[in-house]
């Protein structure tokens, strides 16, 4: 069973509320998601196999706990999640990078694929997935579809921020993945939007408002 994880560190909180004012201009706003991505990456990737390796200090020759392989894939949801890769990959910087192309329909809100492109031996590899927003659901639950797809169950999904509904449609659709949430939000309004939320992340971030 997977689990899900909402993340309490003021750090995130307090980045977050500054993504909330709609006076935060787009640089300032892409900036802030590349932090707190990276943040919450510290927490997502706290379980990394290591093993010990020998180096010599200019003190001595010691065994030395490091990342064991370089079996890492980041694959974010388009558009929006590439504001979130950089964040992830300042951590892991061997980490391949994938692409998963969603869009909402704007009547139903049902999510349709438009590219996917994943990098080889899949299936071998621990995903992250990041999403700065998680609505209804749907899109996150798709791409989680697609990869699991390819014969990968090891998956790590990574939101800013969360409706419960949302969450709810995810870890019931996948309990077998693990969620992480910088912060948990009220509610969708009739729009399918988050409540209080911050807009649309990917206007936000590539200016497109």
């Amino acid at each position: 069973m997977g689990k899900t994880v909402i993340l309490d560190h003021p750090l995130i909180k307090h980045k977050i509320s500054i993504l909330r004012d709609e006076n935060t201009g787009t640089k300032e706003f892409r900036l802030i998601v590349e932090e707190i991505a990276m943040l919450m990456g510290y927490e997502a990737l706290r379980d990394l196999p290591t093993e010990l390796v020998r180096v010599k200090t200019p003190v001595a020759e010691a065994e030395v706990p490091m990342l064991s392989g370089r079996k890492l894939a980041i694959v974010p949801i388009l558009r929006a999640g590439l504001g979130m890769v950089n964040g992830i990959l300042a951590l892991v910087p061997s980490a391949k990078i994938g692409h998963i192309g969603l869009y909402r329909d704007e009547v139903t809100h049902e999510p349709h694929e438009y590219f996917c492109k994943l990098p080889e031996s899949i299936n071998e590899r621990l995903v992250i997935l990041p999403d700065p927003m998680l609505a209804t659901g749907g899109s996150a639950i798709q791409a989680v579809d697609l990869i699991k797809q390819k014969g990968c169950s090891n998956i790590k999904f990574m939101c800013m921020i969360a409706a419960p509904e949302g969450l709810k449609a995810l870890s019931e659709a996948h309990p077998d993945i693990d969620i992480y949430v910088g912060c948990l939000d009220e509610r969708l309004n009739e729009n399918a939007y988050i409540v209080p939320g911050l807009g649309d992340a990917g206007d936000r971030i590539f200016g497109t408002l």
